[in-house]
């Protein structure tokens, strides 16, 4: 039996002592979050589209940080930093262009 567990304990490691798992949630509240980061910062930085810049910094900074809370592997939260950073930089730039002004 203890040599099930030591085995099974240890499946999880690739050849060079790197995890396999797979984190598909984790993954995908990442990549949202960078990409709706993405989306506040390129709104954000037109002037025209500034109501929408400020819509996906407010929906992108808090996802980006429950995303960050709930990250599994350093890719992940390399992702999620860049998210925030973006949607604050894109919340900043669509505030200075007017805001949720209409």
């Amino acid at each position: 039996m203890p040599q099930e567990a030591a085995r099974s304990e240890h499946a999880a490691v690739g050849a060079k002592g790197q995890h396999t798992e797979r984190h598909p949630v984790e993954d995908a509240l990442a990549v949202c979050a960078i990409t709706i980061g993405a989306a506040a910062l390129v709104l954000g930085a037109i002037p025209a589209t500034h109501f929408f810049g400020a819509i996906a910094a407010v929906a992108g900074l808090p996802l980006a940080l429950y995303s960050q809370m709930v990250s599994a592997t350093t890719n992940e939260r390399w992702l999620n930093v860049i998210a925030m950073v973006a949607s604050f930089i894109g919340g900043a730039f669509a505030l200075r262009h007017g805001g949720f002004s209409l």
